[in-house]
């Protein structure tokens, strides 16, 4: 009788390992890998960034006698500009929610309207540097200048990218569904998206606001 029930215990413990995870069952499942990869590739962006704000803080005042933030950045015209990316980063979380619940009409509306308003912010930034570089305030001019066109130009490039893939996603939603590696992908899109949201928030507070006043 001692050894029978000893078996059974045997086996609890054998079964209790596997489900903390201590057992061997082979790779994880797509859901999880491709989100947790992507997370990565989002703080390796982050960490990208965070240097090239470090770059623009260290030149921010070497002007070489060119023009400085105050005479160059014009609030009112940012500031329409990153409401453009905030309503944006709301209407694509609008855009997730109905397609989980696999509504196609609504999540097509929401990812147009997503695209139109980050064509809005590119459409005024592009405006800014076209303006700024015709006054001949280039990122050639000064050490100021090169940080800040490069850290603006390397988010507008983000967003372009985004932009990009955000037509991708709607083509493979209108051709293929809601299937579940493309909900993956719109999920990426999304957190992408807002990722960009949050470092054009830390731009216009550090570059704009902070870099005008007087």
């Amino acid at each position: 009788m001692s050894t029978i029930s000893e078996t059974p215990a045997l086996g609890l413990t054998h079964l209790g390992s596997e489900d903390t995870g201590l057992g061997h069952r082979g790779p994880e499942s797509k859901s999880i890998v491709v989100p947790y990869g992507f997370w990565l590739f989002v703080l390796s962006d982050m960490v990208l960034f965070s240097a090239l704000f470090a770059s623009y803080a260290t030149l921010v005042n070497n002007s070489d006698g060119g023009p400085t933030t105050s005479q160059l950045f014009h609030r009112d015209l940012v500031a329409v500009e990153t409401i453009a990316l905030l309503i944006s980063s709301f209407v694509c979380g609008l855009a997730m929610i109905t397609a989980k619940r696999k509504n196609m009409v609504w999540t097509q509306i929401w990812l147009v309207v997503t695209g139109l308003l980050g064509l809005v912010f590119l459409g005024i930034e592009l405006y800014e540097f076209g303006t700024m570089i015709a006054e001949g305030a280039g990122p050639q001019r000064s050490a100021f200048l090169s940080s800040f066109f490069t850290l603006v130009g390397c988010h507008g490039a983000h967003v372009t990218a985004g932009l990009l893939w955000l037509g991708t996603m709607m083509a493979q939603i209108w051709a293929k569904g809601f299937q579940p590696h493309i909900m993956r992908r719109l999920l990426c899109f999304s957190v992408f998206w807002h990722a960009l949201d949050i470092i054009w928030v830390a731009i216009f507070t550090i570059v704009y606001l902070i870099g005008t006043l007087p």
